[in-house]
């Protein structure tokens, strides 16, 4: 006996299917209704599953959730060490900063990476979703949100990048040394050179934050006063010229910081670092000074 297929008002063409009950036992006996996760459930009656692949699908969806988690984890931690942390360590006696990093910084690194990669993972399966990497790819980033998008991932790479290969290490070095000290054992010589290198890896991942949720939010909610059509496809951006202007000025700014946090423009106490990366309150004013001149850009080439 086929199920009475029950219309339902308000939803499109799905259809309710009504289990057909035995009229001795009282049991069901329909084998659609029967099955633990019917097919109808998941392909016509959860709107999560429908285009889970699509520009506004149910995959996109659960990749900006965890997105949105992951990094609030990962830059809340980041802010931690760079504005509570580093404080708090200058007040404290060896001993003390000694056992914090053991038993705090030590379980808060394990937190901080996984975040770190989290974010970077669902961030490339977000983009993984986009309408703009089908065959629009190249228009996608020609326009002002694709332009913003692509400075923001490059950006968060270079974070994730500078917490798996730069403090990570760093601080497995750093804390290894405190832990060989409280046991009675000798200081690792590398130490005050590693934890200095996680220091400035630290501090540039706080500064390019900045510029990062900035672009992060612009395709959403203000590319559009450029010309961009988000929600209508793509639309209009800067100009060629315009474009290599805002991509010259942009890679300027991040490969010389960068090489210079990472030591590599004089050592990691130069002219640069020490201006920008030696004070948590210095680096937070250039961060939005960057933002600031970014946008302005757009502004004069959009």
């Amino acid at each position: 006996m086929l199920a009475p297929r029950i219309p339902t008002a308000g939803i499109g063409t799905r259809e309710i299917v009504a289990p057909v009950l035995s009229p001795t036992d009282g049991a069901c006996h329909d084998p659609e209704v029967r099955r633990p996760f019917p097919n109808a459930i998941w392909s016509n009656n959860v709107e999560l599953f429908n285009d889970w692949m699509g520009f506004s699908g149910g995959g996109q969806a659960i990749g900006r959730y965890a997105h949105y988690l992951a990094g609030i984890t990962w830059i809340g931690l980041l802010y931690f060490f760079n504005f509570i942390q580093g404080a708090a360590f200058g007040e404290m006696s060896d001993g003390a900063k000694g056992e914090a990093l053991r038993k705090i910084t030590w379980r808060t690194l394990w937190w901080f990476r996984w975040a770190a990669l989290a974010t970077w993972i669902s961030g490339v399966w977000i983009l993984a979703h986009q309408r703009a990497l089908g065959s629009d790819f190249a228009d996608y980033f020609s326009t002002s949100s694709g332009v913003g998008i692509a400075f923001g991932s490059l950006l968060g790479t270079t974070m994730a990048a500078n917490v798996w290969m730069v403090i990570w290490p760093a601080q497995q070095i750093a804390i290894g040394s405190s832990v060989s000290v409280s046991e009675g054992g000798e200081a690792d010589p590398e130490a005050p050179a590693a934890a200095k290198r996680a220091a400035r890896a630290s501090r540039v991942n706080t500064l390019f934050s900045i510029p990062l949720v900035f672009f992060m939010m612009w395709p959403s909610h203000f590319a559009s006063s450029f010309g961009d059509e988000i929600m209508g496809g793509v639309g209009f951006g800067p100009s060629a010229g315009g474009r290599w202007t805002l991509w010259i000025v942009f890679l300027v700014i991040w490969v010389v910081i960068e090489a210079s946090a990472l030591g590599k423009l004089g050592g990691y106490d130069n002219a640069i670092n020490r201006v920008v990366l030696d004070k948590h309150q210095s680096t937070i004013k250039i961060g939005f000074v960057i933002t600031l001149v970014l946008y302005l850009l757009f502004e004069i080439v959009a």
